[in-house]
């Protein structure tokens, strides 16, 4: 049997009309799209093109969005420029984030508080959800800055970010949303959902790897990350990956164009391998039954540890994880599952299964079979 990929939410296969659209960029249009000569100029036009294509993935204006080398810089630009314009300008040093954002954001966090700023955490319910009054309730007079994420990335629980931006715009406090694991995959729109900067990424969503894009909308003050020359309207320096820029457009294209048919199709293969699971003598599922992304299904099985379990399957030929990649071979059980209220051995129980784009509904029974095998129960 070949291996069976179920790991979507840690990255995805690049589409092969996404390849088909960067290869031009690689070899032929080549020119550094700044250069005022007609080969610059062909990239500059791809570029500008791209742009239009992944504002419209989340609702923005193609002025509003900067290319990155991917989510975490994306996170990192938001939250440390934000915070110390916001600072600069003696607005004051507080931030508000939840508990159970990803590496990106916590990490942001922990450097600008050893930079000076005060850090708030709101909790989440059993079910990975913040609650918008928590947030309300944690702003504070000095409170610069507020960043939630807009599904997480373990569980798949999708939060009430349009309740939390308004909330958080009628302080007028500046708004960020990690959307990377959500964009591409639910629609989203930023003016509906009261956000002022919002992250994402190509590679959730059949795009390359190493390039991702940040909203920020008109207006939203801002210091650069990344100092050099003038690209992206001065704000990120650095010579355009045109190729990765064309790729993230056609990517961002085609995930807005037939993301209905595909929540469809992934909500019923995950419903299935729930019910098909539900045998399970000891098994648990992890994040909220409704409002959560299609494509993923977190649980854990009393007494066998993730790694038995992710052993065993990698063995038996299917590639699921135990949780974010980007804490891959930590030996910490899952922050986002002890923040639901899990133990520790309990958390230390659950693994993580995402499908996507090339997943087969016999992939997802051959899965559930194999599972069963393990746990004794065929």
């Amino acid at each position: 049997m070949r291996p069976i990929y179920l790991d979507y939410a840690a990255t995805t296969p690049l589409d092969a009309r996404v390849l088909a659209a960067m290869q031009p960029y690689q070899t032929e249009f080549y020119g550094n799209p700044s250069s005022l000569h007609s080969f610059g100029q062909a990239a500059r036009r791809a570029v500008a093109h791209a742009r239009e294509q992944t504002a419209a993935l989340v609702g923005a204006s193609s002025d509003e969005v900067f290319f990155t080398s991917g989510g975490t810089e994306s996170d990192n630009w938001a939250l440390r420029g934000i915070a110390e314009e916001q600072r600069a300008a003696g607005r004051g040093a507080h931030i508000v984030t939840s508990t159970i954002e990803h590496a990106a954001v916590r990490e942001s966090c922990r450097h600008l508080e050893a930079c000076g700023f005060s850090v708030t955490e709101v909790p989440v319910d059993g079910e990975g959800r913040v609650d918008p009054a928590a947030v309300e309730a944690a702003l504070r007079a000095d409170t610069v800055l507020v960043s939630i994420m807009t599904a997480n990335n373990e569980v798949g629980t999708i939060q009430p970010i349009a309740e939390i931006g308004a909330v958080v715009r009628a302080r007028g406090i500046p708004f960020h949303t990690d959307a990377v694991q959500a964009a591409g995959h639910i629609p989203l729109d930023v003016n509906v959902l009261n956000v002022d900067a919002l992250s994402f990424s190509a590679h959730k969503f059949c795009g390359p790897k190493g390039i991702g894009a940040l909203y920020l909308r008109r207006g939203t003050k801002i210091m650069p990350l990344i100092c050099g020359g003038a690209q992206e309207r001065d704000l990120r320096a650095g010579t355009e990956n045109t190729a990765a820029i064309v790729g993230c457009g056609c990517a961002a294209e085609i995930a807005n164009a037939e993301m209905g048919a595909e929540d469809e199709r992934l909500r019923a293969y995950t419903q299935l391998l729930r019910e098909k699971l539900e045998a399970v003598d000891g098994i648990a599922f992890h994040g909220a039954q409704d409002k959560r992304l299609a494509g993923i299904l977190n649980f854990g099985i009393r007494g066998f540890s993730q790694d038995t379990l992710l052993i065993r399957l990698d063995l038996a030929g299917f590639a699921v994880s135990a949780g974010s990649a980007c804490s891959a071979g930590a030996t910490r059980p899952s922050h986002v599952l002890t923040a639901m209220g899990l133990s520790s051995e309990e958390a230390k129980c659950a693994i993580r299964v995402s499908c996507g784009r090339a997943t087969e509904r016999a992939e997802i029974l051959a899965f559930a079979e194999r599972i069963l095998e393990i746990a004794g129960q065929c």
